[in-house]
């Protein structure tokens, strides 16, 4: 009897280590299909009983170099345009501008053509099984959060090319919370019209960083993060839904554990305190409150409980108690030469 418990256990742990492995090759292809394919796809993002619908194109021009288009349908026009590590964005009412980037930041996580590795620590990868999307086979591949900090994601991929035919995202409780749905999808050997017409495209001018985009250091800290996520951005940003007033500008601080971005607005506030408000739209949260006259806000694809949790934990630091305590951090480490340079992720667009 115990023999054949033992058998059962090491029977479950090697299957566990196949589904993992086969869905990491899976993710793997889908994230070449993302960058070497030559695709025309349509998809729309269905959240808040709401559909969002948009127009994607993907392509490998001369050099190699890649091609994309992202535009929006409904409402008003929005295009992204890319050419290799040049992204450019056309807005009604905004003078077209272009930044130095080699993503396209969509409903889509960018990580889904990248490394899928680098999220492992945070979430699991699971091969589920095959059904049918779009009239077309395709391979179920659940991202599972480790912890209850986190949403999950499923990924129906498609067998033939590998791409993705539908994404779902859901909380602890496995309940839906925004779905992106594909409508159409087109694999072709040669680049289309619209992005040869791209390829010999003269884009808009390429802006630079103002101080107000780039990193810069705060007087805030948080006391708590989910294990996984570290800051990729710190700088001051204007943003009217949390100061009214258009003169002045909120203190920001972006996080990504590879997946997911928080967003950690803070601003002084004329008032001492503030009940707790929040609002899903999809599988966003946005979460809001003031205490000790700040003003806290996150927003970010998780749950309440984890923004709460972080806006509750934000403490104020003098910026050069923060290099003192910094400076100590590095004597202590036995670093000789006292120089560490930690890794920082530039935010492409806001």
């Amino acid at each position: 009897m115990k023999l054949s418990a033992l058998f059962l256990l090491l029977l479950s742990f090697n299957v566990s280590a196949i589904t993992t492995d086969t869905a990491k090759l899976w993710l793997d292809r889908l994230s070449q299909s993302l960058r070497q394919l030559n695709f025309t796809t349509s998809f729309v993002v269905v959240k808040n009983n709401q559909a969002e619908p948009y127009h994607w194109l993907h392509g490998i021009g001369e050099n190699d170099q890649e091609l994309e288009i992202l535009s929006r349908l409904n409402g008003p026009r929005r295009d992204v345009l890319r050419q290799g590590d040049i992204v450019s964005y056309i807005e009604p009412e905004i003078e077209p501008y272009s930044i130095i980037s080699d993503e396209v930041h969509s409903p889509i996580p960018t990580i889904f053509r990248g490394d899928i590795s680098d999220i492992e620590e945070s979430y699991r990868f699971i091969s589920v099984g095959r059904s049918r999307v779009l009239g077309r086979v395709a391979q179920l591949v659940r991202i599972v959060a480790k912890d209850k900090y986190r949403l999950s994601y499923w990924l129906w991929l498609d067998q033939q090319t590998g791409l993705l035919l539908k994404m779902a995202v859901l909380n602890r409780q496995g309940q839906l919370l925004e779905q992106v749905q594909f409508t159409h999808i087109e694999v072709t050997d040669k680049l289309s019209d619209n992005l040869e017409q791209l390829q010999n495209t003269e884009l808009p001018a390429i802006i630079t960083l103002n101080n107000q985009q780039k990193n810069t250091a705060l007087p805030w800290q948080l006391g708590w993060l989910p294990q996984g996520f570290s800051k990729v951005k710190s700088n001051q940003h204007r943003l009217n839904s949390y100061n009214q007033d258009t003169s002045k500008s909120v203190d920001l601080m972006r996080f990504s554990d590879g997946l997911v971005d928080i967003s950690v607005y803070v601003n002084p506030s004329q008032q001492t305190y503030r009940e707790p408000e929040y609002a899903h739209d999809g599988a966003i949260m946005v979460f809001n409150y003031i205490v000790q006259g700040i003003e806290v806000g996150v927003v970010g694809n998780i749950p309440l409980a984890t923004a709460r949790k972080i806006a509750e934990s934000i403490k104020y630091r003098p910026i050069n108690e923060q290099k003192n305590h910094d400076q100590n951090k590095i004597q202590s480490s036995g670093n000789g030469s006292g120089n560490v340079q930690h890794p920082v992720r530039e935010e492409k667009h806001d």
